[in-house]
């Protein structure tokens, strides 16, 4: 009891809370009108009137959550593909980082995978910027989310960075559920995946040990490396990117996050790849040891985190087509068709032509999105990784 008072503030709704939740969900106009929107099909009484049967949150998951993400990946992808998790055990908790394309799917698509192959559910992390109205509070909360408080004061934010570094661990190593959290804060906005230091020193203060290689070796974390065909935002993306490039301050509005959002659900993404790695192992741990300054241990495990995400990603042809076509070569011509290059050169003209702007820097920021994850995964294997 005293540990779930002091993570009052941002862990996710219990199954005996959740039927306060739903009476005052039922009440807001917002909430009625989402799912007006999301299930077009259904009245929103007789929605709600499911929702009040409804006991456990578990059930919420497999009854509300899972249906629609179900339904989603049936209209907007071409399949979702995974690998990995026959090397992870599903009586384990652990910790899953993975990179980071859509602000709602990434987690729920990765939830519905553990799930049809015998594993629990994660808890997901979710910044608090996003949580523009009390209901959406109220809803991810439902979906086993836990909170992760932004733009703090310097004092504030460490008192936060220490209670969500031990909600993580204790959740992972007392209550036995595995944690899905990105690599870093916010999407990567040009596909060059990388982990952020002050995410593993946020891990690491509530460590117990004086050791870094103990203290996350107890959290036993997975990297996941997802690779979406298409990212229904990256046209959003590439215009945030000129924005910034004009305007160095910068910031998305919550309407422009409701927008990529949205953008995300709807969009088409082709086809969809989840391929969990290893859990971090003794060996590595062990070469994390050997280094003094406490700065080079998180350099050297985030590298470690970046490389397993790297090295799983799935190259589509789309990223082998947009190195060639940054490069002004026909390096991978062997590994696409003439039609897979058309079909795709199509999709990009497409997408820009949703944006108004500086079109020579967008195209090639579309492009430099579906390269990166090539760069990175040359610069890991050597460039003949691919032949």
């Amino acid at each position: 009891m005293t540990k779930e008072l002091e993570f009052e503030s941002i862990r996710p709704y219990q199954d005996h809370e959740i039927q306060q939740v739903f009476e005052r969900l039922k009440k807001e106009t917002s909430f009625i009108e989402l799912i007006g929107f999301l299930y077009p099909e259904l009245p929103p009484q007789k929605f709600i009137d499911k929702l009040m049967k409804i006991k456990t949150i578990r059930q919420f998951q497999q009854e509300v959550i899972s249906p629609y993400v179900k339904e989603i990946i049936k209209n907007t992808t071409k399949g979702i593909t995974s690998e990995g998790l026959e090397y992870l055990n599903p009586n384990e908790a652990y910790l899953y980082i993975s990179n980071h394309r859509d602000i709602i799917l990434d987690p729920a698509i990765l939830n519905i995978i553990l799930f049809e192959k015998g594993f629990d559910t994660t808890e997901i992390a979710i910044g608090d910027n996003l949580l523009i109205y009390p209901w959406i509070t109220d809803l991810v909360k439902l979906n086993r989310t836990f909170i992760v408080k932004r733009n703090l004061p310097i004092r504030q934010m460490m008192e936060s960075s220490t209670l969500l570094s031990k909600y993580i661990r204790h959740t992972i190593t007392q209550v036995g559920h595995s944690i899905w959290i990105a690599q870093r804060e916010g999407r990567s906005k040009d596909g060059n995946d990388r982990t952020q230091l002050s995410l593993l020193k946020m891990l690491n203060i509530s460590g117990k040990n004086e050791s870094v290689a103990e203290n996350f070796k107890e959290l036993k974390i997975v990297p996941v490396s997802i690779s979406y065909e298409y990212d229904p935002c990256d046209y959003l993306k590439a215009l945030e990117l000129q924005h910034k490039r004009d305007n160095p301050d910068y910031v998305k509005t919550p309407d422009d996050d409701l927008k990529h959002m949205g953008a995300g659900l709807r969009g088409r993404k082709g086809r969809v790849h989840f391929a969990f790695g290893q859990p971090i192992c003794g060996n590595e741990f062990d070469k994390l040891k050997e280094l003094q300054n406490k700065n080079e241990k998180f350099e050297f495990l985030a590298r470690l985190i970046d490389e397993h995400v790297h090295e799983n990603y799935k190259l589509w042809p789309g990223n082998l087509i947009a190195w060639d076509m940054l490069n002004a070569n026909d390096e991978y011509r062997h590994k696409y068709t003439p039609e897979e290059k058309k079909t795709f050169l199509n999709y990009i003209e497409e997408h820009l032509n949703r944006i108004d702007g500086d079109k020579e820097f967008l195209r090639r920021t579309l492009f430099e999105m579906y390269a990166n994850p090539v760069a990175n995964k040359r610069e890991l294997l050597g460039k003949s990784v691919l032949d």
